[in-house]
């Protein structure tokens, strides 16, 4: 399971929200280069960057922040928040992104987000399958998109798609722990029937249909071996790691020991 620390930006500065409401906005760091390198410097080799400006002007805004942190780290970043365009995409793939998270846009412009799978592959395009009540949110998770979460996925995997974030907002920034049933609920549902053939002789069983990170909720370091007994193939920790409730040193001796 890969650990995946989130850098969340406003105005180029290191963020975090509670429920996606940007009224309780609380700055951390003004200079997210020296968050990504101290997580880098800890074993780090992931991380999930969000342009929570991006994701409020429907069009990427912070990806001078996205190139200084590729090029100055070795961190495999992962970029998300208001990429609606061809254009936004070709933005975040030439400032150092590895992989882009469409949200909102798999759900406005499926057409559009279809041929971004076609066209980079699913290794580099994530589904961003946030909810609230197991519904879609988009817009920044300003509004509800009235799609049900699971057919909602299952309607990307059938387009190809491998990775997939979820959050659950009514967790996200809360401390209070990530939705285990919901992350199991979601696993079981999208696996597939494998046909093996073993000493013992043929027989079928289900492997993952998907790569799920969980997102939203992560207060304790307890939590993530749990998500990993569910199957979940990263989880994106913020809030949990600035106030101190998971440390650097606890995420380096567990990836060391994964």
């Amino acid at each position: 399971m890969r650990i995946i620390p989130a850098i969340d930006i406003i105005e180029g500065k290191c963020v975090r929200l509670s429920k996606g409401d940007y009224s309780t906005k609380k700055i951390y760091n003004e200079r997210p280069l020296e968050v990504a390198r101290e997580f880098e410097a800890n074993g780090i080799q992931y991380l999930h960057l969000v342009d929570l400006d991006g994701a409020k002007s429907r069009h990427i805004v912070n990806h001078k922040v996205l190139e200084e942190i590729a090029s100055k780290t070795n961190l495999k970043i992962d970029f998300g928040g208001g990429l609606k365009t061809n254009e936004d995409l070709r933005i975040a793939f030439e400032s150092g992104a590895d992989q882009i998270t469409g949200g909102s846009i798999a759900v406005s412009d499926k057409e559009t987000f279809k041929t971004w799978i076609a066209g980079y592959g699913p290794d580099k395009i994530i589904l961003g399958a946030d909810a609230l009540d197991e519904k879609v949110a988009v817009s920044g998770w300003q509004k509800e998109s009235g799609e049900d979460l699971l057919p909602f996925i299952k309607s990307y995997l059938k387009q190809g798609i491998k990775y997939v974030i979820c959050t659950d907002i009514s967790k996200d920034g809360m401390l209070q722990g990530p939705s285990f049933d919901l992350y199991k609920k979601i696993i079981d549902q999208t696996a597939i029937n494998k046909t093996t053939v073993g000493l013992s002789g043929v027989e079928d069983q289900k492997v993952p249909g998907l790569k799920l990170i969980a997102s939203g909720g992560i207060s304790s370091f307890d939590e993530l071996p749990q998500l990993k007994e569910i199957g979940c193939d990263g989880v994106i920790i913020g809030k949990a790691i600035y106030e101190n409730r998971i440390t650097l040193k606890q995420l380096q001796d567990y990836i060391i020991r994964l």
